[in-house]
């Protein structure tokens, strides 16, 4: 067994590694850019080397400065996690060249599936389900809009290096594709080094399902069961869990052997995924088709070792060091349910636009996850486990990706993990800059998600307008308004005692008139009767002491986890995936409301605003320039992704105040229209 291994890479899959291999008896090594100097990973690391500036272009991505890690260590072994070097076969044959075992699959399988092109040839070889597309070199976008007529819309784009959800565009249209391919080409050269691109048929109602693969260097390859990965914004997975609510036993034994034998044509050993997309529609479950091959470890992989107990990251380590696997394909079960959630740096009540700078708060629901070796150790806490690589007052940057944590739950069933999903993510506190964690509390609760009816389609379907907030039921409605009459008695109890702001004879008000969205209600509290709302009476167990930022109630016997903020006319509420705005005036006032005046917000609808921090890669339009509703006007680069920003109205331009090439501030104005 090795005794040294470096990580080359960051944030909480650097953490997640370095956590195994400190419980195998281990020693490790990071490696981290300026912007990581004071990481998680850093610290928790036996040593660390500094290897650049923060662009990962100048600092992970450079296999020369990893290798010179590795001899300035004595590391036996690199682990690359997942992005960065990991899918690279020169970085697999350069380390080999300097005898550092490299912790993954051979390189002649890297260069097999690593390749979307190239892989879907061999899957095609293998007797393995394809999806109609064009497997080939695209000269430019005439080229692409023919290929796209002759398969049919809808078609997706792909660039051959991507993953991630980047480099992927969806086209329903000869327009879409003149619109996109340019950029999805782009994309892959900036974050992939290749601009090839690939195009094929994009399957309606479809359902991401991935085979997770283990294989030793003995020949032995099993398959770890499946994880459905649907819920995808921008192909991006946002949800993961395992086992699917849409395999069927025969479907997963189906699905799981062709995966192997696909594995087995190529020499596979160590841990990699094979993803599949399947057509809702299908209800035989036969019609399932091999997208690509992930040859290296999953940002998802945790709902797997919960529902195996297997940490795939020892089981990598091993095979690396040569030893067989120590199960075979009988010894693989389903023990429970198990759900992730990721947890990112972007603004969902804002279109999810990406969010950088300080983590002012960061405490999540339990701490970062630890495997002690115990039965149920890669659970987490009560089925709760949080991977991740922040911490308070560090800064989410724009040069990496805005995943701030993996909050991963598991239960006896697959509605035990979603309510774990809800009580966790109510109690994860974030401040600091935007993040989606009300989203995805959302979809937890939402009936379809409930129901196992998914598709990757399900976040434009659902929220087509956007995000705002989970719907509030008339019954949290009511537990809000007793929270927040509570609170304001306590206040206002604290502003009588302690500092004397209501004289010495006034009493804080026990009658309230509070507003929870368009729902007005009247609340009363009453040392023998309690709490009653609109006269009916709520059992409310609570305590909270002005300042506190969160407050553990019981409601009428069930908890309820509610972050509080204090605003001009109440308090914002923070639960069941929704800020609640929470007007509370005491009874006796609440008259005069209806003559305070209305601030009516500006008209920003003439100016074209940066939504975040970024560059400026084009710029469509001049001065003059006649423009219509939904036009492209500009593309804005951040956080690897390129985003278009379109016209809300048709307008004619007046002024350009910024030029392609440049970086934007957030809230900057491109172009103000006449």
């Amino acid at each position: 067994m090795f005794k040294k291994i470096l990580i080359a890479n960051r944030g909480e899959i650097a953490c997640r590694v370095i956590k195994t291999a400190r419980r195998m008896g281990i020693r490790t090594v990071a490696v981290y850019s300026d912007a990581d100097a004071r990481a998680p990973f850093v610290r928790m690391a036996d040593e660390a080397v500094h290897i650049g500036p923060p662009p990962a272009a100048q600092s992970y991505l450079i296999a020369d400065k990893i290798i010179e890690a590795c001899k300035q260590t004595g590391a036996e072994a690199v682990h690359p996690g997942y992005g960065f070097l990991s899918e690279r076969t020169s970085f697999a044959e350069a380390l080999a060249k300097e005898n550092i075992a490299f912790i993954g699959p051979p390189e002649n399988a890297i260069a097999a599936m690593g390749d979307k092109i190239e892989s879907k040839k061999l899957a095609r070889e293998a007797g393995v389900n394809v999806v109609p597309g064009y497997v080939g070199e695209i000269d430019d976008t005439e080229h692409a809009v023919r290929i796209s007529n002759d398969i049919g819309y809808p078609v997706m784009m792909k660039a051959s290096a991507g993953g991630g959800g980047k480099g992927m565009r969806l086209a329903f249209s000869e327009k879409d594709v003149r619109e996109g391919f340019e950029s999805v080409k782009r994309e892959g050269l900036n974050s992939f080094g290749d601009d090839r691109v690939f195009i094929e048929k994009f399957i309606e109602d479809p359902r991401h399902i991935e085979i997770q693969i283990l294989g030793d260097q003995h020949g032995n390859i099993v398959y770890l069961n499946e994880r459905e990965c649907s819920i995808q914004r921008r192909h991006q997975k946002v949800v993961e869990e395992a086992p699917s609510p849409f395999v069927t036993p025969e479907m997963r034994k189906a699905m799981g052997e062709q995966c192997v034998a696909l594995s087995k044509a190529v020499g596979y050993y160590s841990a990699g995924t094979v993803e599949l997309i399947v057509s809702g529609k299908d209800k035989t479950g036969k019609s399932f088709y091999f997208l690509e091959m992930n040859t290296r470890l999953q940002v998802e992989h945790p709902v797997t070792e919960a529902i195996t107990g297997i940490d795939l990251v020892e089981q990598m380590i091993r095979v690396a060091a040569g030893e067989k696997l120590p199960f075979t394909q009988k010894d693989i079960g389903i023990d429970g349910w198990a759900i992730e959630n990721r947890v990112y740096a972007e603004d969902p009540y804002r279109g999810f636009l990406p969010s950088t700078g300080r983590l002012v708060r960061y405490n999540p629901p339990v701490e970062g996850w630890t495997d002690d070796g115990a039965e149920n150790g890669r659970r987490g806490v009560d089925g709760v486990r949080v991977d991740d690589g922040v911490y308070e007052g560090g800064e989410v940057s724009m040069f990496y990706d805005p995943m701030i944590a993996k909050l991963i739950t598991w239960g006896k069933t697959r509605d035990e993990a979603a309510d774990k999903q809800i009580a966790a993510l109510d109690a994860f506190e974030i401040e600091g800059l935007g993040h989606n964690i009300d989203f995805v509390n959302a979809i937890m609760q939402h009936p379809r998600f409930r129901s196992g009816d998914l598709t990757t389609g399900f976040i434009a379907e659902e929220y087509p307008e956007g995000f705002h907030g989970a719907p509030a039921s008339p019954e949290l409605a009511r537990q809000l308004a007793a929270i927040g009459g509570f609170i304001a008695t306590a206040r206002a109890d604290r502003a009588r005692r302690v500092d004397g702001q209501l004289g010495e004879t006034l009493e804080a008000p026990s009658d309230w008139s509070v507003k929870v969205g368009d729902t007005v209600l009247a609340v009363s509290l009453d040392e023998d009767e309690g709490i009653a709302v609109d006269g009916e009476v709520i059992d409310l167990a609570m305590e909270y002491t002005p300042g506190d930022r969160m407050v553990f109630a019981e409601v009428d016997g069930e908890p309820l986890t509610v972050k509080v903020a204090t605003t001009r006319t109440g308090f914002r509420l923070t639960t069941r995936g929704a800020i609640h705005d929470v007007t509370v005036l005491a009874a006796r006032v609440a008259e005069l409301s209806k003559h305070m005046i209305e601030k009516i917000p500006p008209d920003l609808s003439k100016f074209l605003i940066c939504p975040m921090p970024g560059l400026l890669v084009t710029l469509h339009v001049k001065e003059g320039d006649k423009v219509e509703a939904g036009q492209p006007l500009a593309v804005v680069e951040a956080m690897k992704m390129e985003n278009i920003l379109r016209a809300e109205k048709s307008a004619v331009v007046a002024k350009v105040n910024a030029q392609a090439g440049e970086s934007l501030a957030v809230d900057a104005v491109i172009l103000e229209m006449e």
